[in-house]
């Protein structure tokens, strides 16, 4: 089946269905239309139906009914339940069989006598055909009313008022329908519930990006939001595995479980189950049933269950849907098309006569809101009888006002509706108009009820899915009286519901999303499963089979406490949570039946904290758990502040003022007096070990001030930890938790978890164990999922190990991962490039990068002794050593000065070195244009020019303090470079770097150091022309500290230092260099003309000098345009900067005359 091809049909027949049904609806509702005169009671209920919801809602159900009526009307052509065909032509033929028929004089019995007069032109018509076939087609859904009158309602129905025009055309919804539902296609009714799901989902993607804007997600929109189609095969697990497993012990000597390929049979043999008499026995429900897709499958199995019992075949369906299937949903489309599938599973064991002679329908019950008033109720009471109206019953009578919302959660508080129900059904009221009514009202609120009673063997289901942000309020708070321990999310409502609605003993059995196996928001929904019932089975398939952002799982429960727990089978369908794999792979991983399977007793998860479904873990690890402490007796585990407004509130520390921003060291009242806007703010960041993530500050001016006093308010979790050193991780990542160490003066972000201790040796063992495949190992267990929070932490069993060992291998690690971290000037302690390290320094730079990388590769060495040392220290520790080994592959040593972990190790180790070799060059002219700009000096170590307007002045001054009389390199004295693809001034960045050469490495080598840069990053000018900017970017993170001015076509550019920017360096660059560009462009441009018509010169010069002339007046065109735009009225504003506003709020102030830094708008902290 192409699910894709379905896709873009069902989605593209929503949209001209909505047009078409939005144009005849304007030409009904006319004042004058046809429909008026031949149809006033169908229009009547149009327009009472528009009055009650809305013109839109009506247009959208009309829609989706005809869309359900012409899928399954194809679905019946092709499978031989139609004769003629409706929708779709006879073999060799281009129209529907029907009105074929009906040309050739065959009409069927009881056709309007219309149609024969429109085909015989006895009626005027523009178009007798069409019209003709939408007779036929109205006749055609009126006749399969008595068997299908959930889809197919009777005459009169204004939906048929509302039919589409086009039907026949080549480009008609019906030819489109046909190529979509080929035959092959509608082998298998499961084809309709695909279609529907493709059909809603573009509602689906208008209700999410409207939760987006906090606009909740009302009770109409939670069928769009919630539905998610189940894969077949898990459906086949789901049913085998609780229906099939009921019936099995019932009957020893049954061959049923050959016929159940995802069947996993119990460990042991099960003598106490749940006793079945006779097929009819068993009930089974759906909760949520969607479009019917566990239902049919349900069939499929009562059905073998049946045959092997002996039934006459004839017999059977009509048992089936008798006694044994209820469906439970909140949506009419949905519900209406489970009933259509399990009648056409009916229809397939039957065919067409015996299924239309069948009057068993489908049980599906769609709940709907129903509402008495206080005076209704005494009425009701008169309908019921006084024996009968108990105050169990008036409650549930008032449960049901927000079925469409609450659903299957409506859980009423009368237990046994039945008795009630066969009460009230056997009254007469048909004297009673009034009664009557009310009546059948109070039958309907009963057979709703008495369908969510606790009755059921089989409860399966795929839930609907929507967290609690999404929920309206109304929803939310029912949850939170009725759910408490489950609220957090409608899946896992559903699961404690589900469990309700099943029998002692029997099976409920679900797929869903696997974080309430983990997460500490669901611990008590998981202590009572693992306390009180049994997990007859599990299988985590990982992500793919509901696409690539969530993992899944699906699981059978038997509501019943094992004696003894028994050991259940677990499956683990992947090998890293982040897999994504189609729902085909998964499933043939589940049909190796060898592939990750794992036996384990339930009650081992109680002894984990949390009680997490941790079924994979060795029995070596679950000692460790059940007899270690925890990481709590020698850490604090917190999590930190979250600003609510993180663009405002915080910067990469390269934004912001060197003078107004705090230092590691301080602490908190250092920042009291104002003079400190910045504090350091570790907000986690990649992954790596030891040290680093250093880079971003927070507005802390007069210790928080602003921050504490936001409405809405930030939320200050832990203020009393801040500025204490730390142990740190990021409680978000999708492969595995890095833990680094930071110092004394930092306030942490909420998604920077932090563990304290007033003991520097308990950090050090946090630390070192952190960074510990024995970690690593117990983390994936306490929470397997892509959060690991503080409290997960602390609840991490530890075992002790000699300090001596961590306070070693900590000091010496942290200073091997700051030494690199330091080594990039994107670090506070940046001092100077390594490249003009005395340690390294040779006669040529390609000698100078040898000493260098040899350096990197014994710190890279020694990191990965140190941390495979410390793999030993803790795997032994924990007794692990079986499942273990201390080996860290080189990629996971997180240096940057390591390739391998740098740029990853899919390419060859050649590829990775001659990367590391071009973009450390790369780094040497950053680092040069730092000292062209004096943000950097060659004479003093560190930053010299980082605070707002700072000048040549400034620099000489501050060297001059370090004892620098003078510099060996001066920087530029007016903030302005020039980046031009020739030598047009004599100070442009080109020519600025040769000098620094020159400076760094000597005159006798210099052609020779050039030639090895170039030969790693390619031609200078063109570097610096078309490369640099997009490195300086990647670098800084899209937060600049040299801004590129550029004319649109780049024919100019300049660099400036923002934090050198002054009011009138516009004003400067404008008047020095691009007027004076401009100028000496002109000048060029008359020697070029002067030179096209000189005629000694050679044929082929003048002709190229001819075609330079054109290119350089269309530069200078290009640049006066700019200037006279752009440059001129920036330079007259004098615009003035404050760094404290970021590089986000200040650089768009300068609009065209910068180089636009893409998604700079979207790039938040």
């Amino acid at each position: 089946m192409d699910t894709n091809a379905l896709k873009k049909f069902a989605q593209s027949a929503r949209n001209l269905l909505i047009d078409q049904v939005t144009a005849k609806l304007a030409v009904v509702l006319d004042a004058a239309s046809a429909a008026r005169r031949e149809q006033p009671a169908a229009v009547k209920a149009l327009e009472s139906a528009i009055r009650e919801t809305s013109e839109r809602e009506v247009i959208e159900q009309v829609a989706y009914t005809w869309f359900n009526r012409f899928t399954a009307l194809r679905f019946m052509d092709v499978n031989g339940y139609t004769n003629p065909r409706v929708v779709s032509p006879a073999e060799g033929t281009t129209r529907p069989e029907i009105l074929a028929e009906a040309l050739a004089g065959n009409l069927p019995e009881k056709a309007p006598a219309a149609i024969s007069a429109l085909l015989e032109g006895r009626n005027p018509s523009n178009d007798p055909q069409a019209e003709a076939y939408r007779l036929l087609l109205v006749h055609a859904c009126n006749g399969w009313h008595g068997a299908m009158p959930f889809l197919f309602e009777k005459v009169g129905d204004y939906t048929e008022l509302l039919m589409p025009e086009d039907l026949l055309s080549p480009t008609s919804i019906l030819a489109r329908l046909r190529e979509a539902m080929a035959e092959d296609a509608c082998a298998d009714v499961e084809i309709i519930g695909w279609l529907y799901q493709f059909y809603i989902s573009e509602k689906k993607d208008q209700v999410f990006a409207e939760l987006k804007k906090n606009i909740k997600i009302t009770a109409e929109n939670i069928p769009a939001a919630t539905q998610l189609f189940t894969p077949h095969w898990i459906v086949r697990y789901l049913v085998e595995n609780s229906l099939g497993r009921l019936w099995l012990p019932n009957r020893p000597g049954s061959k049923l479980a050959a016929q159940m390929d995802y069947y996993i049979a119990p460990e042991e043999p099960e003598t106490d189950f749940l006793k079945i008499g006779k097929p009819e026995e068993i009930k089974i429900c759906d909760p949520a049933c969607g479009s019917g897709h566990m239902l049919t499958y349900a069939f499929d199995l009562l059905h073998a269950i049946y045959e092997e019992e002996g039934y006459d075949p004839a017999e059977i369906p009509a048992l089936i849907l008798k006694h044994n299937l209820t469906g439970i949903e909140i949506d009419d489309r949905a519900g209406a098309l489970a009933a259509f599938a399990l009648s056409m599973k009916a229809a397939a064991k039957l065919g067409r006569r015996r299924f239309l002679r069948m009057e068993v329908k489908p049980d599906i019950v769609v709940l709907q809101n129903v509402t008495f008033t206080h005076a209704e109720l005494t009425d009701v009471a008169a309908v019921v009888g006084k024996d009968l109206f108990t105050d169990e019953l008036h409650e549930t009578l008032t449960q049901f006002e927000q079925a469409k919302n609450f659903g299957s959660l409506i859980v009423p508080k009368l237990r046994d509706p039945v008795e009630t129900l066969r009460a009230v059904e056997a009254r007469d009221f048909s004297s009673d108009m009034l009664l009557k009514e009310m009546q059948a009202r109070v039958v309907n609120l009963l057979c709703m009820a008495e369908a969510l009673a606790p009755k059921y063997h089989v409860v399966v289901a795929n839930p609907p899915y929507m967290g609690g942000t999404g929920m309206n309020g109304r929803l939310s708070e029912y949850l939170k009286e009725h759910f408490p321990d489950s609220k957090a999310d409608l899946m896992t409502c559903f699961m404690e519901r589900s469990e309700r609605l099943t029998a002692p003993n029997g099976y409920w059995a679900m797929i869903n999303i696997p974080t309430w196996m983990f997460l500490a928001t669901f611990e008590k929904l998981r202590q009572n499963i693992l306390s009180n019932q049994f997990v007859a089975s599990l299988v985590h398939a990982g992500r793919g089979l509901f696409g690539p952002d969530f993992g899944a799982v699906a699981f059978v429960i038997n509501k019943t406490k094992r004696s003894g727990t028994p050991k259940a089978v677990y499956r683990r369908l992947f090998e890293k949570q982040v897999d994504v794999r189609t729902p085909e792979a998964i499933e043939t991983l589940f049909l190796d039946k060898s592939y990750r399977r794992y036996l384990a007793n339930q009650d081992d998860f109680l002894s984990i904290p949390g009680s997490p479904i941790a079924y994979w873990i060795s029995p070596g690890l679950r000692a460790v758990f059940k007899s270690a402490p925890r990481l709590e007796a020698i850490v604090d585990a917190r999590q930190g502040l979250s600003t609510s407004d993180n663009p405002r509130f915080i910067r990469q520390w390269w934004e912001v003022e060197n003078q107004k921003r705090g230092s590691v060291g301080l602490q908190r009242e250092d920042y009291a007096d104002g003079s400190l806007h910045w504090a350091p703010y570790n907000k986690g960041g990649e992954f790596r070990r030891w040290y680093g993530n250093i880079e971003h500050v927070l507005f802390w001016k007069n210790d928080g001030e602003t921050l504490s006093s936001l409405k809405p308010k930030s939320v200050m979790r832990s203020p009393t930890h801040y500025f204490r050193e730390s142990v740190s991780w990021l409680s978000y990542t999708v492969s595995r938790n890095s833990f680094r160490t930071y110092p004394v003066g930092y306030v942490f972000d909420t998604s920077a978890h932090s563990a304290f201790s007033e003991h520097n040796g308990d950090l050090s063992a946090a630390l070192c164990f952190g960074n510990s495949k024995a970690f690593e190992i117990i983390a994936t267990v306490i929470n397997p999922t892509v959060h690991f929070h503080s409290a997960n932490f602390m609840d991490t069993p530890f075992v002790k190990v000699p300090q001596a060992h961590t306070d070693q291998l900590r000091s010496e690690a942290v200073e091997l991962a700051r030494s690199d971290w330091d080594a990039y000037e994107t670090s506070w302690d940046f001092t100077a490039f390594p490249l003009l390290s005395p340690d390294y320094v040779d006669q040529t730079i390609e000698e100078t990068y040898a000493c260098l990388r040899a350096h990197w590769r014994r710190m890279t060495d020694e990191m990965q002794r140190l941390e495979e040392e410390n793999n030993r220290i803790f795997i032994d520790a924990y007794g692990l050593s079986d499942e273990l080994t201390p080996d860290v592959p080189i990629e996971e040593i997180t240096l940057t000065c390591n390739p391998a972990y740098r740029y990853g190790v899919k390419g060859t180790a050649e590829e990775r070195e001659a990367r590391l070799k071009a973009d450390t060059m790369a780094e040497f002219l950053s680092y040069a244009v730092g000292c062209m700009f004096g943000r950097y000096s060659l004479d003093a170590p560190g930053l010299i020019l980082a605070n707002q307007g700072e000048t040549l002045a400034d620099y000489l001054a501050t060297l001059q303090e370090k004892g620098v009389a003078e510099p060996s390199f001066l920087p530029d004295a007016d903030n302005v470079i020039p980046v031009l693809d020739g030598d047009w001034f004599p100070d442009d960045i080109v020519d600025r770097f040769r000098k620094f050469l020159r400076v760094t490495f000597g005159e006798e080598h210099f052609r020779e150091n050039l030639a090895f840069i170039e030969a790693q990053i390619g031609d200078i000018r063109k570097y610096f022309t078309k490369t640099f900017y997009e490195d300086h970017l990647k670098r800084y993170k899209k937060r600049p500290i040299y801004w590129m001015f550029s004319s649109p076509k780049g024919t100019f550019q300049a660099l400036i230092y923002m934090h050198r920017y002054r009011p009138d360096t516009v004003s400067v660059l404008l008047n020095d260099y691009l007027r004076e560009f401009i100028r000496k462009l002109e000048a060029e441009r008359a020697r070029l003309d002067k030179l096209s018509d000189d005629p000694s010169a050679a044929q082929n010069v003048r002709t190229r000098a001819l075609k330079d002339v054109g290119t350089v007046a269309k530069q200078i065109a290009e640049l006066e345009e700019w200037e006279r735009d752009v440059i001129f009225p920036l330079a007259q504003k004098k615009i003035e900067i404050d760094l404290d506003d970021g590089v986000k709020r200040n650089y768009p102030l300068f609009g065209a005359a910068l180089k636009p830094i893409k998604g700079l708008e979207a790039a938040d902290e």
